[in-house]
């Protein structure tokens, strides 16, 4: 039967071998996305190993199937590609996917999360792209290393060095000056060194209010989040405090 026919041409040699080379693609994009998030993983930002990764793989997923056109839709994309353009469709997908992942990044002070959640969002419509136009085994390849990535990437990660980063938040008693050098001072002695142009001061009725993110000297250094809170309490020209995990 015709359909018959037609349903075996998704899986035929040729289309088996294209697919086999989209894997090899995205097995390398998502290698080499993952070595350059851990760089900003390990120094404590909020896109990390996860993040990069997916994105690169799902990058590449894209390149690589416009590279075969005549191989879309079981070997009849040359057909189809003179009839219509999937390849508008394809964009209009991905910008407005785009929008949506957006929409799940939030923003509190110096924490961001959400930002995997919409890489993952955005590798999600690459999958559906891929099964539309009948690359199925890549479509599957595809599913199954985002899958993987957001599954065991947290434990690698937890296993690599890396350096943790704090927010914080101190509001200074009125007429209290602080000084810089002295703070980063402090921040070195608990084993934390202050980020690089994070720091942000505030100043009403007399009163001042320092914000910076404090990274660790290494994955093992840093005082813990009870011990710092414990000092700060006690601090005479500290008014309030506030401290918390980032992702900078």
């Amino acid at each position: 039967m015709p359909s018959i026919d037609i349903l075996f041409a998704y899986w035929s040699h040729k289309e088996l071998a294209t697919n086999a080379v989209i894997l090899m693609n995205l097995i390398g994009a998502l290698l080499l996305g993952l070595l350059v998030g851990y760089e900003r993983s390990y120094h404590g930002r909020a896109a990390g190993m996860r993040t990069y990764g997916l994105v690169c793989m799902a990058s590449a997923a894209l390149t690589v199937i416009g590279g075969y056109p005549a191989d879309w839709f079981g070997g009849h994309g040359t057909a189809t590609l003179a009839v219509s353009d999937p390849t508008r469709i394809v964009q209009g997908i991905v910008t407005g996917i785009g929008f949506l992942g957006a929409g799940v990044i939030m923003r509190e002070g110096f924490n961001i999360s959400g930002l995997t959640t919409a890489a993952s969002i955005w590798a999600s419509s690459v999958i559906g792209v891929m099964v539309g136009i009948g690359f199925y085994l890549g479509a599957m390849g595809l599913a199954m290393l985002c899958a993987g990535a957001m599954i065991f990437l947290t434990k690698v990660e937890a296993w690599l060095p890396s350096r943790h980063a704090i927010a914080i938040t101190m509001r200074f008693k009125q007429g209290f000056m602080p000084q810089e050098k002295a703070l980063r001072a402090m921040a070195l002695q608990r084993g934390y060194e202050i980020a690089g142009g994070s720091l942000m001061i505030s100043g009403e009725s007399g009163t001042q209010e320092w914000r910076f993110v404090a990274i660790a000297l290494s994955k093992r250094s840093g005082a813990p989040l009870a011990t710092l809170s414990a000092e700060l309490a006690v601090f005479e020209g500290i008014d309030s405090f506030q401290l918390s995990h980032a992702r900078n």
